[in-house]
């Protein structure tokens, strides 16, 4: 199994995993054109694509799912309550072939075990994802305001994770934003700060962790240097297999063995 990301940011986000001959997309917050063009850049091409799951209605993620589905004949994954957000918007997932999946209740895509994670999330129905395959675990955990124990059992154990770094509380607190968005992003159902992000892996158990990969960090409210000091500092035995995804180039391809 492998994974990699076409972009994360607030201005898009798409990842990819790829297991056997089996290709998913998770999240698609590009345009058509700008998804074909991240995807050559990957050695891939839409025809390619088994399917792509859908955490949550928000612009940047769901911005392409519908063109992108369409284009490649593929099918689209989401919860039901992120299906009916986007019912009457341009981003609607109609004229797909949409499936719905149900939050703690495992399907399969192929080859790939998918189980989808019921997140705190300012949106209808928020699901984030962790993939199995020939006993190697992958998770993927972004846009969520708070730490359950739920999700920490859900992503105890995982083999690589994609984890949500998005701001620094003294850069929230200090930045351009307005007082409303500030607590929005810094809400329960906001997103996870540097802080909580290593408060999640001091709880998890990361002894199986091969790749461990920071995600949607805020362009205006964090930097990469403040992200990867919190984390490292907050992983006992120290981790040399720590990535930053970035919002033009997300990362390359990373194997899980």
């Amino acid at each position: 199994m492998r994974f990699a990301s076409l972009g994360s940011g607030s201005k898009g986000n798409a990842t990819l995993i790829e297991a056997g001959d089996t290709l998913v997309l998770v999240d698609c917050g590009f345009t058509l054109k700008e998804t074909r063009a991240r995807l050559s850049a990957r050695g891939l091409g839409l025809e390619q694509l088994s399917a792509i799951l859908v955490t949550h209605e928000h612009g940047d993620h769901i911005r392409g799912v519908g063109p992108v589905a369409r284009q490649a004949g593929c099918e689209v994954y989401s919860s039901f309550g992120t299906a009916c957000a986007v019912e009457d918007k341009p981003a609607s997932l109609r004229n797909t072939r949409w499936q719905e999946v149900r939050p703690g209740r495992v399907f399969h895509i192929g080859e790939l075990e998918v189980l989808p994670v019921l997140v705190p999330h300012d949106a209808r129905e928020p699901c984030q994802y962790r993939f199995g395959w020939q006993q190697r675990t992958l998770g993927v955990l972004t846009d969520l305001g708070s730490i359950t124990p739920h999700v920490v059992e859900a992503y105890s154990e995982c083999d690589a994770l994609l984890l949500e770094c998005n701001h620094d509380y003294g850069m929230l607190a200090n930045g351009p934003y307005p007082a409303s968005l500030k607590r929005r992003v810094g809400g329960m159902l906001g997103h996870l700060s540097n802080a909580q992000a290593a408060a999640l892996l001091r709880q998890a158990n990361t002894d199986r962790l091969q790749h461990l990969v920071l995600s949607h960090l805020s362009e205006q409210n964090n930097t990469a240097t403040l992200a990867l000091a919190e984390i490292q500092a907050a992983l006992d035995t120290g981790h040399e297999r720590i990535g930053v995804a970035s919002q033009n180039q997300g990362f390359d391809w990373l194997q899980v063995i």
